[in-house]
């Protein structure tokens, strides 16, 4: 017994040793006091599409082909190099430490890779409302889905953040999963590269199994939530629970309207 829990000690200190990089100066104390603005970051941010959209009404769009390819590749690249980090963390916790301190990730939120990845990640949530720059100032069709995405996520990440939800950390790792494909086909599109014709199928599945799961980790740390770790309130519940309700209808009837109703293709929309 002894023998099994030092090698799964060593199994994870061998697999997830920190980069220097990844030891520097934590924000998470600046992050928790000011998460508030990301109301604040909110509003403006659908204040600019409205003066955005008035903006370009009478005039021609823009390509900005070269920009947005660079746009898509650097946000490719963050989500590849945060999905490796972090799943290589919550895969090494889930065969170390057992699947219920996956869920009950708030055990591990001293630790240098998840302080400095889930900082990124609250940041990369305000960085990727520069989507909707590009979609108005080409001119193409800005839907529901992606600007109400957008908005709730920042929210809700900031909220998850500071109050250290317990399935945050499946969060950020799903998400970054979704994103590092997404993002890459972003690119190739853009660069007009020839891709497979069902990977926006593919991308659109996997945000509507990121729903899934996400309601499903919410109702484990609810139920779960007086085990050491999985400390969680209603409130939380109840947000996690709500969204991740209204982000599965609005995919799987954005999956019913571009996949199986035959209309001209749609892209998939960002996560």
């Amino acid at each position: 017994m002894v023998t099994s829990m030092n090698f799964s000690r060593g199994l994870k200190a061998e697999l997830v040793q920190p980069y220097n990089f990844e030891m520097s100066q934590d924000l998470r104390p600046f992050l928790e006091e000011y998460w508030v603005s990301s109301f604040l970051i909110v509003v403006i941010y659908l204040l600019l599409i409205i003066l955005g959209q008035n903006y370009m009404r009478a005039r021609k769009g823009f390509s900005l082909q070269g920009p947005l390819i660079l746009w898509s590749f650097c946000l490719a690249i963050f989500s590849i190099l945060g999905a490796v980090r972090v799943w290589t963390y919550m895969v090494t916790v889930l065969f170390t430490q057992g699947f219920k301190q996956t869920v009950c990730f708030t055990n591990y939120i001293s630790d240098s890779i998840v302080k400095f990845w889930s900082c990124l990640f609250v940041l990369s949530k305000v960085v990727e409302l520069g989507d909707t720059a590009f979609i108005i100032l080409r001119k193409r069709p800005l839907i529901f889905v992606h600007w109400y995405h957008h908005s709730t996520v920042l929210l809700y990440t900031s909220f998850g953040f500071k109050n250290r939800v317990p399935s945050g950390g499946w969060f950020m790792t799903m998400n970054l999963g979704v994103h590092s494909i997404m993002y890459t086909y972003y690119t190739l599109k853009a660069a007009k590269v020839k891709h497979p014709s069902f990977l926006p199928m593919v991308i659109t599945s996997l945000q509507i199994l990121q729903m899934v799961m996400g309601t499903i980790f919410g109702i484990l740390n609810y139920i779960w939530r007086q085990e050491k770790g999985c400390y969680t309130t209603r409130e939380h519940f109840f947000w996690s629970f709500m969204l991740y309700g209204t982000y599965f209808l609005l995919f799987a009837r954005f999956f019913h309207q571009a996949y199986l109703r035959p209309k001209s293709k749609a892209k998939p929309k960002s996560q």
